[in-house]
């Protein structure tokens, strides 16, 4: 690691680097080929009482800042990272298993991210309206939630400090973030970016570790006022339950299995090209990936072998001239294999992959091969959980009436897609899919930043991060009235 990546990855808190408050650390392994990256605090609940108390403290001082001030730190703190984009993009490589010029990709992507919401500084709107009475002023105006408790998931490590990070600063709010455990060093490496360019000490920090002990502590704590998570619907719906108890605000970005349909009018190699990506880039590790492939019977076969073949000339690894990388870890590695193993038990057959990679070269990493399953039932434990690494299914329909009926024949409602040359298909599945997000001829995948993302039943609570839609989380509205004297003479 570079002098910037240090051998032990601490907390911040209070804009000081310390280790956890009782000593204990992790490991932050390399998921390439398994080898030591760096140590890693793993923070109690003391350790995240401490980060909130130093939240609270600055918190007041930090939202004082008018918010155009406040975007133009974020401006610098995006100039900073801009400058060191090389370094981070070589972090989120080796920390995530990503090839080099994908890990750059996320890197643009979080400055992208910031210089957005920076922006945003200068477009804090309320609304000025009308009121019923004679001589009174109707308004609103946006303020700051407080404290601001945020959890992120490992898979795009930049993008997704910078989706929560960002609008909650820019909206006037301190903020806690709880990393992910695989992926911290990214974090840890934005974060003191943050605080050279100029981000006040205490208003950014950072703790280290589990999620049942840090993350959970955080959650559980009564002094932070709005709560963002995006991961897994399990945790999603504990967190939920908290803080609806407490009545806390909360946003939720959750799991997917997205339907990507394709009708017998498709371009059928550019449907192969997207389900490519949309399966099996970032190792299947998206929220939004295209895990429930749905093909018309007329061109199933022929769909089908363009599908394999393309599948088996992916080439597994991290450099220049590789397709995926490794999944996380070991034991979402064999999560996979074991949830494979159930659905052939249960009448599924592997049409490619299904194994862990047999190169030698790749035996110490977590590597995952690309796998489609065809035979699955609808209802199959497969068919309806997030696997989240680079597994499809296969599933055929007779007719568009089907298709759709199976698209929204799932528990989740993220992002689905549809491959046809009908304008008319095209805008009755924009119209009748069940989820946040749909697209004409493309993959599930791909969000921008200006753009808000999540979905519906058990993909989300219904918030949206990121686009203006986050300022919805980050702030609280002020209903203003303002009586006017009439002028007398």
């Amino acid at each position: 690691m570079s002098e910037l990546s240090p051998s032990f990855v601490p907390n911040i808190i209070g804009g000081k680097e310390q280790p956890a408050i009782g000593g204990q650390t992790l490991d932050v392994l390399n998921p390439h080929d398994g080898t030591r990256l760096a140590g890693l605090a793993r923070s109690s609940a003391a350790d995240v009482a401490a980060a909130v108390a130093s939240a609270r403290s600055a918190q007041v001082s930090w939202a004082a800042i008018p918010p155009v001030q406040r975007g133009e730190i974020l401006t610098r703190i995006c100039n900073a990272l801009e400058a060191n984009k090389s370094e981070l993009a070589q972090i989120v490589a080796l920390e995530a298993g990503k090839r080099l010029s994908d890990a750059a990709g996320e890197a643009s992507a979080a400055i992208l991210c910031g210089r957005f919401f920076a922006g945003e500084g200068q477009r804090l709107f309320g609304r000025t309206t009308t009121s019923g009475t004679a001589d009174k002023w109707a308004m609103t105006i946006r303020q700051p939630c407080g404290v601001a408790g945020l959890i992120i998931a490992a898979n795009t490590p930049a993008p997704n400090f910078a989706w929560k990070v960002f609008p909650a600063l820019v909206c006037g709010n301190a903020v806690v973030l709880k990393t992910a455990e695989d992926t911290p060093i990214s974090s840890w490496f934005m974060a003191r970016i943050a605080e050279q360019a100029g981000l006040p000490k205490g208003v950014l920090n950072l703790v280290h570790g589990f999620g049942s002990e840090a993350g959970q502590a955080l959650v559980e704590h009564d002094d932070i006022d709005v709560l963002s998570f995006t991961g897994s619907t399990r945790v999603g719906r504990m967190i939920g339950e908290t803080a609806g108890r407490r009545l806390k605000k909360v946003s939720l970005e959750l799991g997917g299995k997205n339907a990507l349909i394709v009708c017998d009018d498709a371009d059928l190699d550019n449907a192969v090209k997207w389900v490519v990506a949309a399966a099996f880039s970032n190792a299947g590790q998206r929220c939004a990936a295209g895990s429930r492939i749905i093909v018309f019977s007329s061109v199933y076969e022929a769909f089908q072998d363009k599908l394999i073949a393309a599948t088996r000339a992916l080439k597994l690894g991290v450099d220049a001239d590789c397709d995926l990388g490794p999944v996380i870890n070991q034991r979402q590695l064999d999560h996979m294999l074991a949830a494979i193993d159930k659905a052939v038990h249960s009448g599924a057959h592997v049409l490619v992959g299904g194994a862990r990679a047999q190169d030698s070269s790749l035996s110490t990493g977590f590597y995952m091969q690309p796998t489609i399953l065809a035979g699955l039932a609808d209802d199959d434990e497969s068919s309806t959980t997030e696997l989240f690494g680079p597994i499809t299914a296969m599933y055929r329909v007779p007719d568009f009436e089907a298709a759709i009926a199976l698209a929204n024949r799932s528990p989740y409602g993220l992002t689905g897609s549809i491959h046809t040359s009908s304008i008319d298909r095209a805008f009755a599945f924009i119209g009748r899919l069940e989820a946040g997000v749909a697209v004409v001829n493309g993959g599930t995948h791909g969000s921008e930043p200006h753009m808000p993302f999540g979905g519906t039943k058990a993909s989300g609570n219904g918030t949206r991060e990121p686009g203006t839609e986050a300022l919805d989380i980050y702030t609280n509205l002020k209903d203003v009235y303002l009586n006017i004297r009439p002028p007398i003479g």
